[in-house]
């Protein structure tokens, strides 16, 4: 996901190079004159960031007396940076908020409530889970701009090669499948990964997650969990299925060998979809197979609703705040919407901008087609940081540095300093 991993923890001493914010900016303070706001976007530079700039320009066309400084920041910077900035009174008035950052910044204060505003104008349009999951304590702090979850995407050729007719709906299918695809194509079936966004499916499987947040409870090592992370770990050991890769590099070694052929299935979101297509093995984009994460032992299977919000800088004065709200509006219209789609490849987030030309491209319709089997994160602002424990403890138990018990216990006592009110 990379989207949807949390990032917390990684570059807490970044320097700021961007600069310009609403509150310190010395563009006229009135509501009617020349205004420049900042916005960062935390997209893909090379594949996604060229769209919105040219959605920028047409925002600019169309509001002469708004300016909008455009500054792509790293997806796995742009949390601490946006945090640092924002409590120094440095902030950008429009940041690209994964949704796992939009409560916790709302718990701070740096997020304007946007109920009521310009930029909430068709609320209606939005899928309801989505602006569910961009609210704090009742008000909401962001407008849904793309959604994404995970999927089992598929070779469909090595499959077909493989005697397989209909994809895995569990993961002891997922294995049977990998050994025949191994067996009649010398392909790896499955590679799957050790970070905690893609384990999260097997939680859910298991009819569990990594915490309970009405009960306040660390539920990490609870007995559902061990069996779910149980199921996990025996997917990187067998006939057709590829060895956990423990690297720094690991996200990209098992995109490369999907693309190209080597491994027929693996975990992977949306956001990839562009990349896919690049791919030798996916010239033929109708090639590629997208289906549902296969289940648990519950019969359950699901994924996290990823995805990032624009929210506005509370920071931010009068003039800045209303040309903000202005940009947020237009650029989470349907058109807008419907551009990044057919440009990026990536999920709108209302429903009127499925267009038919939108779901005309395989990738899309597939991926529309698990989004309701995605599942939503409670209204826990310190949800997404609970990931980071378990992306440390996950590449030493699948790597055999650690037992599954040991790794587990370790997480559980990291997740209790990040939620301290909850009970062990």
């Amino acid at each position: 996901m990379r989207r949807g991993i949390a990032a917390s923890a990684l570059v807490a001493s970044l320097a700021l190079t961007a600069t310009a914010c609403g509150g310190s900016d010395s563009d006229s303070g009135k509501a009617d004159g020349p205004v420049t706001i900042t916005w960062w976007d935390t997209s893909n530079a090379t594949n996604e960031a060229p769209t919105y700039k040219a959605l920028v320009q047409q925002f600019e066309a169309a509001n002469k007396n708004i300016k909008v400084k455009y500054v792509d920041v790293p997806f796995d910077q742009a949390q601490n940076k946006f945090d640092t900035a924002a409590g120094s009174k440095g902030a950008p008035d429009v940041l690209r908020s994964e949704v796992g950052w939009t409560p916790a910044f709302a718990k701070k204060g740096y997020f304007l409530p946007l109920d009521g505003t310009e930029a909430l104008a068709d609320q209606a349009k939005f899928e309801p889970n989505l602006i569910k999951q961009a609210q704090y304590e009742g008000k909401t702090y962001g407008v849904p701009l793309v959604t994404d979850t995970l999927a089992l995407v598929y070779n469909k050729a090595l499959f077909k090669k493989a005697g397989i007719t209909t994809p895995p709906k569990t993961w002891d299918e997922l294995k049977s499948d990998a050994a025949k695809v191994q067996a009649k194509t010398g392909a790896d079936g499955y590679w799957g990964s050790t970070q905690a966004y893609y384990a999260q499916s097997f939680l859910y499987g298991e009819g569990t997650d990594t915490v309970d947040a009405t009960a306040k409870k660390i539920t990490v090592d609870s007995a559902p969990a061990k069996k779910a992370y149980g199921t996990w770990l025996s997917l990187f050991s067998g006939k057709g299925l590829h060895k956990a890769d423990t690297t720094a590099d690991a996200y990209a070694h098992i995109q490369d060998a999907f693309v190209n052929g080597k491994v027929a299935a693996i975990v992977q979101g949306p956001w990839e979809i562009t990349n896919f297509y690049k791919g030798s093995a996916f010239k033929d984009k109708s090639n590629l197979g997208i289906t549902t994460v296969p289940a648990g032992s519950t019969g359950k299977a699901g994924a996290p609703t990823g995805g990032h919000n624009l929210a506005v800088y509370a920071g931010s004065d009068k003039a800045h705040q209303a040309a903000a709200l202005k940009f947020v509006k237009f650029m989470t219209s349907a058109k807008s919407q419907e551009t990044i789609a057919l440009k990026n490849s990536t999920l709108p987030t209302r429903s009127d901008a499925y267009t038919a030309k939108v779901t005309a491209d395989p990738g899309i319709a597939g991926y529309q087609g698990v989004l309701s089997a995605a599942q939503p994160r409670p209204a826990l602002p310190e949800y997404s940081s609970l990931w980071g424990p378990l992306d440390t403890e996950l590449p030493k138990i699948a790597g055999g540095k650690e037992s599954l018990d040991k790794g587990l216990n370790n997480a559980k006592l990291a997740i209790s300093k990040l939620v301290p009110d909850f009970s062990k």
